[in-house]
């Protein structure tokens, strides 16, 4: 009897295991665009019993279709919003073709190609400053909180409750309560990194503010790998920040936190802060259900600086590659100089090939990257990759501690992509992601002063140093590597 029942269940798992199997394969083929992932997430289902199926129900499935987007509550909120002359949606000055020509004939192409992948054109008259560290970010955006007159729109990742938390939750209660129109939003993930969470202080407040995407109940298969990555602050419709930077003290470096971080935010003025309010504004119609209408959230912008710019909204929606193709394009367009610097680097085959087909066209290619940085697995995977962008003429440079979280791309010393995209498949792929195109030598020239003060502060790794590891690192390597799709 004890047999036969122990035959039964043996059975009934093999079953089980391989109608589950086959259902991650037959999904994976049809659903997958990348055949590496998909190869990875089928091998996974067949060799991980229950473990892998469930994995890939978890992480592997993109089941969201965000109402912000689908309901067309970006054209809703955009008709009611108005200028101070009273005109809906201002784009500001725009520049052509013949404009970018003067600064650099090659990139005519890509702000085409940026136009049609995002459907907008480049605004002029822009000001964008870049802020090292906490110590420069934190200081002005507390200033611009402090002195809102109407409307304050903040988004992050991570919000703390620590030193540097309860600094803004205090100036954000306080406009609050001098009659600011206040609004919140915090990555639901993210605000696990932190014991008390904020969300729930800022209600106490009386700061409206929601989690995005909590993922809690049946919701946690559907939303656990989709968060909103964004770093958004825009206030009275006329100063906006956007960049990397969380609010944590760990960018505070001038406090000697426990686990200090690099980074760089972006303090930025003219037209194009209209597009980091309207994708506020959308992920909060989602959110929420909530347009942002009204003489609070009236959009002040106008020329004050000589940025060329456009905002770049990517996401696992509608907005899916978006980055991924601005990427391949500016490496395409690239003549002379390229410049990366990143916390996590795990292209995929495609930029990968960019990266070194660049290099071999003469271009100099310097990628920057953490000597180490805070996820162990992502650094072995690195090791498997980087001899081969080495041996195509690429250089890396490793940075020394602290953990550099910055990221930083440009171009000729002329175009430069800032925001909160990392060069791996999660930011590519699965996060929701804000970043701003700019064309501006002077720009590009103190982005390029940051990347070349962590090449001289740290060293530049070699083929030989990759080949002469032991055979037994080699091997993690390449065994994280396999985690890629995942990672």
């Amino acid at each position: 009897m004890i047999e036969t029942f122990a035959a039964f269940w043996a059975l009934f798992l093999s079953a089980v295991h391989f109608t589950a199997a086959v259902a991650v394969t037959v999904h994976a083929a049809l659903h997958k665009r990348n055949s590496r992932a998909a190869i990875g997430w089928i091998g996974l289902g067949w060799l991980a019993p229950f473990f892998g199926p469930a994995l890939y129900l978890l992480l592997g499935i993109n089941r969201i279709q965000r109402t912000g987007a689908s309901l067309g509550l970006a054209d809703k909120w955009k008709a009611a919003v108005v200028d101070n002359d009273g005109a809906a949606w201002p784009s500001g000055p725009t520049m052509g073709a013949e404009d970018i020509s003067i600064g650099h004939s090659g990139f005519v192409g890509m702000d085409l190609l940026v136009e049609r992948i995002t459907g907008k054109r480049l605004s002029a008259g822009n000001a964008v400053e870049p802020l090292v560290d906490g110590d420069e970010a934190y200081p002005a955006m507390l200033q611009a909180i402090r002195s809102a007159r109407r409307s304050i729109a903040l988004a992050s990742y991570i919000f703390d409750d620590d030193a540097v938390g309860r600094s803004f939750l205090e100036a954000l209660s306080e406009a609050r309560k001098r009659g600011v129109q206040v609004r919140v939003l915090v990555d639901a993930v993210g605000a696990r990194y932190s014991r008390v969470r904020m969300i729930g202080l800022l209600r106490a407040e009386q700061v409206p503010a929601e989690q995005f995407l909590p993922p809690r109940g049946r919701r946690f298969f559907r939303y656990a790998n989709l968060r909103l990555h964004r770093k958004i602050l825009v206030v009275d419709g006329e100063t906006g920040f956007t960049g990397g930077m969380n609010i944590r003290s760990g960018h505070l470096l001038s406090r000697d936190p426990a686990y200090p971080i690099r980074c760089l935010h972006f303090r930025v003025r003219g037209p194009v802060v209209a597009d980091l309010l309207r994708t506020f504004a959308i992920d909060w119609a989602f959110v929420r259900g909530e347009l942002l209408e009204g003489d609070a959230w009236r959009l002040v912008v106008s020329p004050c600086g000589g940025v060329m710019s456009r905002g770049i909204a990517d996401g696992p929606d509608t907005d899916a590659d978006n980055m991924q193709n601005v990427l391949l394009g500016a490496l395409a367009a690239s003549q002379f100089r390229v410049r990366v610097a990143t916390p996590y680097f795990l292209p995929d085959d495609a930029l990968l090939a960019a990266l070194k087909t660049t290099a071999l066209r003469g271009v100099s290619v310097d990628i920057v990257l953490p000597g180490r940085s805070n996820v162990f697995v992502m650094d072995w995977a690195m090791g498997t990759l980087l001899g081969d962008l080495i041996e195509r003429g690429c250089r890396i440079h490793l940075s020394p501690p602290p953990f550099d979280h910055a990221k930083i791309f440009t171009v000729d010393g002329f175009w430069s992509l800032v925001g909160s995209t990392n060069w791996d498949a999660r930011s590519l792929r699965l996060n929701f992601e804000y970043n701003l195109e700019c064309y501006d030598v002077e720009l590009a020239a103190k982005l390029d002063a940051l990347v070349d003060e962590r090449i001289r502060g740290g060293r530049e790794l070699t083929l030989a140093e990759l080949r002469g590891r032991p055979v037994g690192l080699r091997l993690r390597d390449g065994l994280a590597r396999l985690l890629t799709p995942y990672l």
